[in-house]
């Protein structure tokens, strides 16, 4: 590349590279004009050019930080491509030589680079890498390319060096004054300028500079014949004379070391009063009223010098930058303590960003050898002058500070600054409340808010700055960390005072900027009478100053006047205003000018009121809370730095936020930090936006996560049973009988009362003594939640680019998904089904906690609970709730499917063996082991059931029927299988039936296969037809308790429906709905009906042989094991639940049938078009059929129990006869006449008497194969499954006394059979029973027969009437 010199004479030898068109410095943007102002103001006046002419030039200044901004954020950039070299040590990562950069020969480029400033021709590179140089000559254009703009860099760093060393030399050596109270508009202008030429050349040292030069010369030889570069001599004289940086920069600026002492000397005292925080507080310095006056609101004790607090940051950083560059100024008497106090409070001196340099090392190093030879000078000269010996005795002072003072830094600075952030967290905390309630005191006392911005800002950048840094101790040389507490709350509470700061000043700007207004119109008065003094007559101004100032008075008159106007409504351009002034200053500050500061000073301060400058002075700091308002906020407040540390932000966010002295309000200000962070992005780097961005959208989402994290953590500490649970404690009848046992053996006025038994808290134990902290933690957590929700509710949206973050629906989000999450999870324990009554009040536990946090947010929270509900209960389109016909891949909610198929698996199929039985007096289910965790009568009764209606709604109802129809219908089909298969034996066997032989009848049923399979299918659906019924029956409770009209409509609806058959597709929806809320009569029946109308079933010819299978039902072996259970009313294997299978699979099967025979017969009418119309059938005639049905099955069913009874085989009767007599107390349409006629009642009646009056407690019952003993006495005896108590049965003592019935008397006996929990009863035919007044089992009070409890026989009547049969050779027993 040939960049040749002429490219640096173009602009008098100024550099013009992409920096110079950088952001403006941030004090001057809207002073400094586009055009060189040597040239003038502006274009209407020509008169200011001879002003400018004998002024400074301060465009350059201006010019030249921006420039350094621009150098500073490329070499930043550099550095993380390479992946920050350590290039002082020549120590490179992979990634360095990955970057491409530089070639990829790192032995070649270590060599030119360790050996400069030797040139590469005389190195014999060839000999240490030959293979890379061939490389090297083969792609040296490639590597040229890639090495030229960071060259370029270079050759700006040398232009840079050039121009600023020639600026502010010629400022040092022009200004009169640089005193901040004099001069402070150009002397920030001009430490600005010098602090940015320091950071530059010292940043510098981080880039590869020798190796980039050797480099690049090597490759520029090989590609022009051996020729170098036409400014590599020059760059290699520019990196030797900074080699190190510091070296360079003494050298360069020991000609302004003189002035840069009397500026630091000059802002000691403020300096001093920033760290004395005792004086600050007692002195009101950031109060705003005054200290040893309270009434007195206003703060006038020292505006000046509160004002000055908001640059002492930018002081801190002259001392330690201007110390370190010029080590001579030290050795002033009054440097030391200046020196010494910033120094203790710092470690590290920030370059740019997040760079850093260590700050003792750099003085041990560069500054004590200066101080050291200082001293040696004095100490020679000390016999000759006096003021050596002071010379001498300073030095002594100076190098006992630097040496010990490292060690003083790292005990004290993180105190020095914790107590510095403590003060500042009072303080700025009574500001905003002071503020807040009196506004109208805000505009006067804007710049003590500005300085205490301006601390704050400065002590939370300290603290992350300082987080993690190592600094070595000068002796040792080993890095030892800086303790910095990563859980001190002060931060948050300064970023929220910070926060609340800035709102206050945005949301009164109006009011500021009318006082601004008012401030600057009065001003103008002042200067016009200043001007006319007869010192200024005296000074004879020339015609050009005079014009300025005269302009200054007409920029101030023509100010708007607020009064009886709207304020945010008035447009007022201050900035020609700040431009003359400027100009004033640049010409009175000049040794050019014939008319210095001085004179002013002298000629003005004689009316004992403020001179000329200071009055112009502050009205402009005031004219810039006219217009620029929101930049001075910004300046003082803005916090965009963090951005390089937002790691560590989030760290200490996180341990700090709900800690103990935490506070959620505090969240919003973490947050807010954020939206200042692109600003952060250089334009001269494009890239640094896009990746910013990223970075901050990835800082607010992880802290939007830690928030909502907390936030769930609040919720569920209040929802756990150390929580609201513990307010919530309620005994069971066990425990309180436990309790009540022990209070009653402790009766004794002795004893002292327990408070507890066997770890059972009593209700109330919470408000014992030693509960107090729980209840304090509850307070604790409640206000937390309560405060974060309204904080959070009313934060404003965080908006980061294109990104716009809103909290409150994050938080909507949160409170519904943490509200999933916890149904999920307590939705089983141990991998077990929970109770759906203890899950109910668990999450109404929780509802209790949303509605606590919904009363501080603006949203309904109540209506989201209700939408996760319905999703866990259905989750597929919306579409679908509105259809009645659901599809067979509708989705459901997990939470509803995971309850579904437990009871499925567990009570219906019961896949775990727990031996679950239907108890039909009880009207629930019962197992004789835990199923999991409870037995089942704990989680499928009524109750349980409807707590599972209540949380999932008809849509967890729907589910879980369909499921049981599901699995129902697959039962059906086996028993359509089973028709199917002995289609030829069944017809063979109803032959014989009607013909009367017995032997063919006993061959016939022996051909039938499978029967014992068939019944366990069949019982299996009687379980299923069981469990739906009960759960009908809590969906009619629910229904009627919660929207009762809706109930009674669908009850009298399902009265007056139509009986027509086939019924219309309206008629036979609303059936359904009506059975599925237990209104219809015969539930099951209708269930059958409407899974075999779906799934197309009995519409084969076989099924007109569905009774005689049943019948065959009864040859099977399961009776030899069956025992009849008098306190569940049912068997001991659940074969009662065949009989509902019966009676339903018949009557359902029926009205299927005829419904499909009248639709064919329409069809062939139809098509026939005959005139006669066809046979109606109705309901009324369908049951007839059913009960036809009914009949033939009981005929033939009793026809094999009687003739297969004998004397040998005997066991299997009893068992019979009660299920057929179940079977006809069950079945609507089956009369007990029809049962008595081949059976007589006397035989059922003193089964019964046996069961129900000799043993109460004896809960199975079995036949042994002796004649010769009574059925109770062969229950007693032989019965595998007998016990002494109900502990096979109740295995939790206590559970089911309410529903256990005892019998002492045949007119108890006759109560059983009617009662609602009777044996031959069950509730859910209750309804159905009043359509048979009479039968074999209602007898008048003149047959009732009286028991003695206990006994195998009646008292008074002698023996019952089945040991009668049982011994004798004939009677009924032998009936046919």
């Amino acid at each position: 590349m040939a960049y040749s010199r002429q490219h640096f004479s173009a602009q008098d030898g100024s550099p013009r590279s992409r920096e110079w068109d950088g952001p403006s410095n941030e004090y001057f943007s809207s002073e400094m004009p586009s055009t060189n102002w040597t040239s003038g103001g502006s274009e209407g006046q020509p008169q200011n050019s001879g002003a400018a002419q004998k002024g400074l030039n301060m465009q350059w200044v201006v010019q030249l930080t921006d420039v350094a901004e621009g150098l500073l954020a490329k070499m930043y950039r550099l550095n993380q491509i390479l992946d920050y070299p350590d290039s002082v040590s020549h120590v490179f990562s992979d990634a360095f030589w990955k970057a491409g950069v530089f070639p990829n020969h790192p032995k070649i480029c270590l060599l030119v680079s360790k050996k400069f400033p030797e040139h590469p021709n005389k190195l014999q590179v060839e000999r240490v890498d030959k293979m890379a140089l061939d490389a090297l000559h083969d792609n040296a254009e490639v590597h040229l390319q890639n090495l030229e703009p960071w060259v370029l860099l270079l050759l700006d760093l040398m232009a840079f060096r050039e121009q600023a060393l020639r600026l502010i030399l010629d400022l040092s050596s022009t200004v009169i004054t640089l005193l901040p109270h004099q001069n402070s508009l150009i002397l920030h202008a001009f430490m600005d300028l010098f602090c940015s030429f320091v950071r530059v050349n010292l940043f510098s040292e981080k880039i590869p500079r020798k190796m980039m030069v050797q480099m690049y010369n090597l490759l520029h030889a090989m590609l022009r014949n051996g020729w170098d570069s036409e400014f590599y001599h020059r760059l290699v004289q520019f990196i030797d004379s900074y080699d190190p940086p510091l070296k360079g920069l003494q050298e360069d600026l020991n000609f302004v070391s003189p002035r840069i002492g009397e500026v630091l000397e000059a802002v000691g005292p403020v300096i001093f009063l920033s760290t004395d925080t005792k004086k600050l507080r007692n002195e009101g310095f950031l109060s705003p009223f005054h200290p040893r006056y309270p009434d007195i609101l206003t703060n006038s004790a020292h505006p000046m010098r509160a004002q000055d607090l908001a640059n002492v940051t930018s002081y801190r950083e002259w001392v330690l930058f201007g110390y370190l560059v010029c080590p001579d100024e030290l050795l002033r008497v009054t440097s030391i303590d200046i020196a010494l106090v910033v120094l203790k409070e710092n470690l590290i001196l920030t370059l740019f960003r997040d760079e850093y340099m260590l700050l003792h090392e750099d003085y041990q190093f560069y500054v004590l050898p200066r101080v050291l030879e200082s001293k040696k000078m004095a100490k020679s000269g000390r016999a000759k002058q006096k003021e050596a010996d002071l010379e001498y005795s300073v030095a002594k002072q100076v190098e006992k500070m630097l040496s010990e003072v490292h060690e003083q830094t790292l005990i004290s600075c993180d105190a020095i600054h914790r107590d510095r952030r403590i003060l500042l967290k009072q303080e700025i905390g009574r500001m905003v409340l002071f503020f807040t309630d009196q506004p109208s005191l805000l505009a006067p006392n804007i710049q003590m808010v500005f300085s205490a911005l301006a601390l704050a800002q400065s002590e939370v950048i300290w603290y992350f700055q300082h987080v993690g840094v190592g600094s070595p101790k000068s002796k040792s040389a080993r890095m030892v960390p800086v303790e910095i507490d990563p859980n001190d709350p002060t931060i948050g509470f300064l970023l929220d005072g910070m926060d609340r700061l800035c709102c206050l000043v945005r949301k009164y700007i109006a009011a500021i900027r009318g006082y601004a207004l008012s401030y600057l119109s009065s001003c103008a008065g002042r200067i016009r009478f200043l001007l006319g003094t007869p010192g200024m007559v005296a000074l004879d101004l020339d015609a050009t100053l005079k014009g300025l100032f005269q302009q200054i008075v007409h920029h101030l008159e023509n100010i708007p006047k607020p009064q009886g106007e709207n304020i945010s409504a008035i447009t007022c351009d201050l900035s020609d205003f700040r431009k003359d002034w400027l100009l004033i200053l640049m010409v009175v500050t000049s040794s050019r000018s014939s008319i210095n500061i001085r004179h002013l000073e002298k000629a003005t301060v004689s009316t004992g009121k403020e001179g000329l400058l200071s009055e112009g002075n502050a009205a402009f700091n005031w004219s810039r809370c006219v217009d620029e308002l929101e930049s001075q906020v910004s300046k003082h407040g803005s916090l965009k730095n963090l951005y390089f540390y937002h790691h560590h932000l989030t760290a200490v966010f996180r341990n700090t936020m709900f800690g103990p002295e935490g506070r959620p309000q505090h969240c919003c200000a973490w947050l807010g930090v954020a939206s200042s962070f692109p600003e952060c992005a250089s334009t001269v780097v494009p890239e640094e936006l896009t990746k910013i961005g990223r970075d901050t959208v990835l800082y607010v989402e992880s802290l939007i996560e830690s928030i909502m994290g907390g936030l769930e953590g609040l919720i569920n500490i209040l929802d756990s049973e150390g929580g609201f649970g513990f307010l919530e404690v309620q005994l069971l009848p066990e425990q309180a009988a436990i309790h009540m046992n022990y209070v009653t053996k402790a009766s004794n006025p002795t004893t002292k009362s327990p408070k507890g038994i066997f770890g059972l808290p009593l209700p109330g134990h919470e408000s014992f003594p030693e509960n107090n902290g729980s209840i304090k933690m509850l307070e604790a957590a409640m206000q937390r939640l309560t405060n974060l929700c309204s904080v959070l509710n009313d934060m404003e949206p965080i908006c980061v680019l294109n990104h716009v973050f809103v909290l409150r629906e994050y938080m909507r989000e949160c409170i519904l998904g943490n509200f999933r999450r916890r149904l999920l999870a307590v939705l089983k324990t141990d991998n077990d089904l929970q109770r759906p009554s203890v899950l109910e009040s668990l999450i109404r536990r929780h509802m209790s906690i949303v509605h606590l946090a919904e009363q501080h947010i603006s949203m309904d929270l109540t209506q989201g609970i209700r939408e996760v509900l319905l999703m866990e209960a259905f989750s597929g389109p919306v579409s679908s709730l509105h259809l009645f016909e659901k599809s067979a891949d509708q989705n459901t909610g997990t939470a509803v499917e995971a309850v579904c198929n437990w009871y499925i698996e567990n009570i219906v199929k019961d896949v775990s063996g727990a031996g679950i039985l239907f108890a039909p007096n009880h009207n629930c289910f019962r197992s004789t082991r835990p199923v999991g965790g409870y037995f089942a009568d704990s989680v499928a009764d009524l109750k349980e059931l409807k707590s599972f209606i209540r949380i999932f709604g008809g849509y967890g109802v729907d589910r879980l029927d369909r499921m049981m129809k599901e699995h129902t219908a697959a039962l059906l089909n086996c028993i359509d299988t089973s028709l199917r298969l002995n289609r030829e034996s069944l017809e063979a066997f109803a032959g014989s039936m009607h013909s009367g032989d017995l032997i063919e009848r006993e061959a016939n049923l022996k051909q039938i296969v499978d029967i014992d399979t068939v019944i366990v299918f069949c019982i299996q659906a009687g379980q299923a037809l069981a469990f739906d019924r009960l759960l009908a029956e809590a969906a009619a409770s629910v229904l009627d308790e919660g929207a009762p009209l809706i109930f009674s409509l669908l009850a009298s609806v399902a009265k007056h429906l139509p009986d027509d058959i086939p019924e219309e597709e309206e008629i036979r929806r609303l059936r359904v709905v009506a059975n599925n809320v237990g209104v219809i009569g015969d539930h099951d029946s209708e269930w059958v009906r409407s899974i075999l109308g779906e799934v197309g079933g009995a519409i084969d010819g076989s099924w007109s042989l569905l009774p005689y299978l049943f019948a065959a039902f009864m040859t099977s072996s399961i009776w030899n094991t069956t025992a009849f259970n008098v306190d569940i009313g049912g068997f001991n294997n659940n074969i009662h639940c065949l009989a509902r299978c019966i009676s339903s699979v018949i009557a359902g099967s029926e009205f299927v049938r005829l419904e499909r025979e009248q639709q064919r017969q329409s069809l062939s009418n139809n098509h026939a078009a005959e005139v006669n119309d066809p046979e109606i059938h109705d309901r009324l005639s369908v049951e007839a059929n059913i009960k036809s049905v009914m009949q033939l099955f009981i005929k033939c069913a009793l026809g094999i129990i009687l003739d297969s009874w004998s004397e040998n085989n005997r066991s299997h009767l009893i068992p019979k006869l009660i299920f057929v007599d179940q079977l006809c107390d069950f079945s609507p349409y089956l009369p007990r006449s029809t049962l008595e006629l081949h059976a007589p009642f006397a035989i059922l009646r003193s089964i019964y008497s046996q069961y129900y009056s000799n043993s109460p407690s004896i809960p199975l019952a079995s036949l042994s194969p002796s004649p010769r003993q009574s059925p109770a006495l062969s229950v007693f005896h032989a019965s595998p499954t007998f016990r002494q108590n109900r502990g096979d049965w109740t295995p939790q003592s206590g559970i089911y006394d309410s529903g256990h019935v005892k019998v002492t008397s045949a007119h108890s006996q006759e109560q059983i059979y009617n009662n609602n929990g009777g044996s031959l009863r069950s509730t859910d035919n209750n309804r159905q029973r009043n359509i048979r007044r009479s039968g074999p089992l209602e007898y008048s009070t003149s047959r009732k027969v009286k028991f003695v409890e206990g006994s195998t026989s009646a008292s008074t009547m002698g023996p019952s009437p089945l040991p009668r049969f049982a011994v004798s050779r004939s009677g009924p027993l032998l009936y046919k």
